[in-house]
């Protein structure tokens, strides 16, 4: 979930500093405000603190003499992988771990700067009306991203016997981890009221996401046309999507691999598993 969360945090900086041009000290006083409020948390609180340190050594902030390599002790990878075993779509946390592995590639990524052209990285939208957007988008994304990490503990205690209580585990969370967050109580709060909430976008949390959906929409769209990557902000909102779809494309799915391997298929009108001979009349 960390992994996820600060992604999230990691494109919204992108998106006030190259987009709006906004300098240290703004952004040290955006993140301050929004920690102020119902996204209040350990990662937001540090992140704020972090733009106004000034390094001993030049004298100048320390967060702009670091390099834009991200490292990782493997914990993502696992979560990702696990996610996959079980069969658990947790797509904003798998976008923060590829963004990590892409951040890792500079020397190409500064080869690329040289030779792929694409739109300047500029926001052209009212900086106020905007930065409230943001704000709101990346609280509904954060609610996603814990969407998706609750899920992927409840599918691996029914799978493995784990009997978690994600009431206990919100409540021992928001005591003190990297992950600490305001955010925590109306998760602990929506584990009391459904222990078996199978995704928190199915309780009163999901209202918030929608509300707010509008913002993630505009925010996303944004970056797409100033050509700022947000991959875990896009990721949470195609999630979102998903989710809300009652009918997917995964008919054609199902369709593709069965003509090419005789994977079988299943219907909509009868129970069973079904195979065609497609390249016959």
């Amino acid at each position: 979930i960390e992994y996820g969360i600060m992604q999230l945090i990691a494109e919204t900086y992108d998106l006030m500093k190259r987009g709006l041009g906004l300098t240290d000290d703004e952004l040290h006083s955006v993140y301050e405000q929004w920690n102020q409020g119902e996204i209040n948390s350990f990662l937001m609180e540090i992140t704020s603190q972090i733009f106004v340190k000034v390094d001993e050594q030049t004298g100048k902030r320390l967060i702009d003499e670091i390099l834009d390599e991200a490292k990782q002790k493997g914990t993502g990878k696992w979560a990702s992988q696990d996610a996959m075993e079980l069969q658990v779509p947790i797509p904003t946390i798998d976008a923060a771990v590829s963004a990590r592995d892409l951040s890792a590639y500079k020397a190409e990524r500064e080869k690329g700067s040289q030779r792929l052209t694409g739109p300047a990285a500029a926001l052209k939208e009212d900086r106020n009306i905007f930065l409230k957007q943001l704000r709101d988008a990346f609280y509904g994304a954060m609610i996603i991203t814990y969407a998706q990490g609750m899920a992927l503990l409840t599918r691996a205690s029914r799978d493995h016997h784990y009997d978690l209580v994600l009431e206990d585990i919100a409540a021992i969370w928001r005591g003190g981890c990297i992950i600490r967050a305001a955010l925590l109580k109306r998760i602990r709060a929506a584990y009391q009221e459904n222990a078996d909430l199978p995704n928190l976008l199915l309780g009163g949390l999901g209202e918030e996401v929608t509300q707010r959906q509008g913002d993630l929409r505009a925010v996303v769209e944004a970056a797409a046309r100033a050509g700022i990557p947000v991959p875990a902000l896009m990721a949470s909102l195609a999630y979102f999507d998903g989710y809300r779809s009652a009918w997917l494309p995964a008919n054609l799915t199902q369709a593709q691999r069965d003509y090419f391997g005789a994977h079988t298929y299943e219907r909509v009108d009868a129970k069973g598993v079904f195979h065609t001979q497609w390249e016959r009349g």
